[in-house]
Formats: C-alpha cells, structure tokens, sequence
C-alpha cells in the first residue's frame, strides 16, 4: 500500500473536493474501479451498486452537504462518474447487502482512565487488493479547527484526530438489521465527528443523528475519557471503559442489546484477538508507539493474531492482511502511523502525521 499525504487549507468542501480529484486523480479512479470488480464478485452488479450509491449518496446530501459536494467534486476533478466515488464512501452500506464473510477487520486498544490523554493503538485490517493507494489528509472544515486523518481514496475518512483534542477509531460491526442500504454512510459520520465534535457528548449526538443501514464502532478519545459509538440500523449504544480505564473493541458488539443481533460471520477471528487485546493490554501504557506495537503482539510476535496476514489459498476477493497500524495522540492532535502489522511497525518503527 503506497500511503500518499495531502494538506488543504480551504474551508470551502468543493474547493477541497477538487483539489483532492485533481492532485489524485489516477488513484481516485482506480481505486473506484477496484471496488466495482469486488463488488462484482460478492455478486453485485454495477447496476445495482449504482442505485445504492445514489442512495446512499443522496442520504449523504440531506444529512451533512457540505461531504456530499466534496465527493461529487473530487469526481468531477478526477474524472470519474459521481456515484462511483459515492460508491467508496457508501461501500459499508453496499457490503452490508452482501452475506456477511471473512474474518472482520480491525481491533483496536484505547487506555482511558480519564483526566489524562488517552493511549491508543489500533490494526486496520481489509483486502489489499483495493488498496494499493490511500490517503492521510489534513484539512480544514472550519477557521480555526483541523482535522488529521487516514482514508481511503473515495471515503470522506476512517481514522483521525482533531485539533479540539478528539480522535476516532474506525471497526465494522454486523447486524442483522443490516442492509436495507441507502443509509448514511459510517465513513461520513466518522468525519463529521472529527470536523465538529469537541467532547464526547457531542460525538454521540452526531452519530445518534444519522440514519444507518450498516453497523459500525467508532471509538472516541478525548482527554476527558473515552467511548465506543456501536451504531446499527436498530439505534445506538455508547460502551464506557472498564473501571481499569480500558476499551476494547473488535469486529461484535460489546453492547448487551444490540449484541443479541449480532450476526457476525462465524469464521471471523474477532473473538481471539478480543481475548488477545485483554492477554496484552497491561503492558501497553506508557510506551512509545513502536514499543506499544511491539507489546501488542505480545510473546506470539510476528505469528500473533492481530498481524493478520492474507491467506494465498482464498480467492482473492477473500484474502485478509493487516495493512495499517495507528495510534492517536489526541493531544498532540497527531498520528502515529506505519504501513503494516504492528510487528512490522515494531521492527521498522512509526511515522508522524
């Protein structure tokens, strides 16, 4: 995964939407073509990823237009058609029609005992497939507020931190109320989050806004504490941390009720790297971020459950991998950031964005 960066300065959506398309325009375009062939191959035809992307889009329009402009203009600049980039944004919403399969992706650790920053180390696991280019992008949704945050190309954001001292982890989730589509997508409220949010009641007051289709966690961090945003088309649940200050999250819900819905796919991983993060959690306070990435393989090192590696014996559309490794320095209003498994992050250490 080559990992591009991008700073825009303008408060204007189109205007950043343009400069994105326009200084990426090659990889906005195959990146778009790279989730139409998925999507194909899951048994969606393009067709019918365009009505749902145009729902989708359209959901996007009404509940925050300032995003839906900005997609529509990276399109134009890229010269792509406008609902292929919504497709990327929405491919949550589109997966979600989909039976669920794989293993999941994601498991992310946030130490959070409250009245300090919090500590936080996250693994962003998906097909590499789709993703020989992605973005970190800092931005300015307002005068006097940034926001830095990793994306795909397409996706309006994943995982990032604000300069209000608010960050947001990023793992799906699965519902079976999911998949009507047409919903909000999950990537577009994980971004308004970060360019409004500056507490974590407000973070949740956006979430608890949006019409969903499609299930997801957003872990919010700030200095104050930390939580879990469990969104589902059936409402949604804030999970705390524990009383060690600890929030743990992977690829179910944690939520009692929401948890009795849970239709994650049997052969996902998410309940061994839930029980590994708990194994490992007590030595990853106070490290720096390669040693955290290093205490988080635990004594399995490179062979530990959250380096997820793509098996070769799958069709290609099945073929998992650890891409990302992150952790959030909320206030620092930073990103620490390798491309790869955390042992790979371990042995070659972490960049700064």
């Amino acid at each position: 995964m080559d990992l591009h960066t991008l700073t825009t300065d303008t408060v204007d959506p189109h205007e950043r939407g343009a400069l994105l398309g326009g200084r990426f325009g090659g990889e906005v375009r195959r990146v778009s073509a790279l989730y139409l062939e998925h999507f194909a191959a899951l048994g969606l035809p393009a067709t019918r990823v365009r009505e749902l992307a145009e729902r989708s889009h359209e959901a996007l329009r009404q509940w925050a237009p300032g995003l839906a402009e900005e997609s529509d203009a990276c399109a134009d600049a890229a010269g792509v058609e406008r609902w292929q980039v919504a497709a990327v944004g929405a491919r949550t919403e589109i997966l979600a029609l989909c039976p669920p399969a794989g293993e999941g992706e994601c498991s992310t650790a946030v130490y959070a005992p409250g009245g300090t920053a919090p500590q936080t180390v996250q693994t962003w696991d998906w097909h590499e497939l789709l993703v020989p280019d992605a973005l970190l992008h800092e931005l300015t949704p307002a005068a006097g507020r940034t926001v830095k945050l990793f994306t795909e190309f397409g996706a309006p954001a994943k995982i990032g931190v604000n300069s209000a001292g608010l960050g947001v982890h990023f793992n799906i989730l699965f519902h079976r109320a999911d998949g009507e589509g047409g919903g909000v997508p999950v990537h577009a409220v994980a971004r308004r989050i970060l360019d409004e949010a500056d507490t974590l009641d407000q973070a949740a007051a956006i979430a608890g806004s949006a019409r969903v289709t499609a299930s997801t966690s957003l872990t919010v961090v700030t200095a104050e504490g930390a939580a879990s945003l469990e969104l589902s088309p059936r409402g949604l649940a804030v999970v705390r941390p524990g009383d060690d200050g600890w929030l743990l999250h992977t690829n179910h819900f944690l939520d009692p009720e929401l948890a009795a819905g849970d239709v994650c796919p049997g052969d996902s991983s998410t309940a061994e790297r839930l029980a590994h993060l708990r194994k490992v959690r007590d030595a990853l306070p106070g490290l720096a971020p390669a040693d955290r990435a290093s205490a988080l393989c635990g004594s399995e090192g490179a062979g530990a459950v959250v380096c997820m590696r793509p098996d070769a014996a799958k069709p290609p559309h099945e073929q998992w991998g650890t891409l990302f490794t992150v952790g959030l320095d909320v206030a620092g209003g930073a990103l620490d950031y390798a491309v790869g498994t955390p042992a790979t992050a371990a042995a070659q250490g972490f960049s700064r964005f």
